[in-house]
């Protein structure tokens, strides 16, 4: 069995956990996904059957579109609501207008500090894995490129945003350095990934509906 799946990922489950659903549910042995999504986030994750493994890194270098929400007003340890809040700041002065002004100043190449809450490896460990310890290091900034991110809805605290970005870009942590540039504290509160490269969320399967009919043959 060969091929891919565009799974609309539901929320709470790993991208791992979804792995381990299709391997029982369709008895093949080689699966894999082409770029994590987060627990917190729903939506496009493509997996990979078969042969189709091996070319993850083609399927990871791919764009990806989001439409997200973020809370202002409160910084968390993970950069999303499941987080324990850290700092809070009055958000009384963010206005539409900074908003729309905010996100075209990251338009563009930017480097990006990857967030602790992430599956960048360390010496071996993931660094959610140091996270949860309560272990933070030091990271590296990573260049990557914000194509189109712009104002969906208003609603204080929360921020309705759509955003077309390049691989290894970090939705939370995006968020937080919009937060401070807006001079206040953010965080994320929903995200849904709606495409990874030409595959659409229009086109994804509710995971539990899955079956071999559904699989792919697609050349990258």
């Amino acid at each position: 069995m060969e091929g891919i799946l565009i799974i609309d990922k539901p929320l709470k489950m790993t991208s791992f956990d979804v792995v381990e659903f299709v391997r029982r549910r369709l008895r093949v042995r080689k699966v894999g996904h082409a770029g994590t999504l987060d627990p917190i986030a729903s939506g496009v994750l493509v997996i990979l059957l078969g042969e189709m493994t091996k070319s993850f890194k083609n399927f990871e270098k791919l764009n990806k579109e989001y439409i997200a929400t973020m809370r202002l007003g409160a910084e968390t340890d993970t950069g999303d609501s499941e987080g324990k809040i850290l700092r809070e700041s009055s958000y009384e002065n963010v206005t539409e207008e900074r908003i729309s002004s905010a996100f075209k100043e990251f338009c563009g190449e930017i480097h990006q500090i990857p967030p602790m809450v992430s599956a960048i490896k360390f010496k071996g460990k993931k660094l959610y894995e140091l996270a949860r310890k309560g272990i933070e290091v030091e990271r590296n900034p990573r260049k990557i490129r914000i194509d189109e991110l712009s104002l969906l809805r208003f609603s204080p605290p929360e921020v309705e945003f759509y955003l077309k970005c390049s691989k290894g870009t970090y939705v939370r942590a995006l968020v937080s350095e919009i937060g401070k540039r807006l001079g206040c504290f953010a965080h994320i509160s929903k995200i849904r990934r709606i495409s990874v490269g030409p595959f659409k969320i229009e086109d994804s399967i509710p995971l539990e509906k899955i079956d071999a009919s559904h699989i792919r043959d697609f050349k990258i």
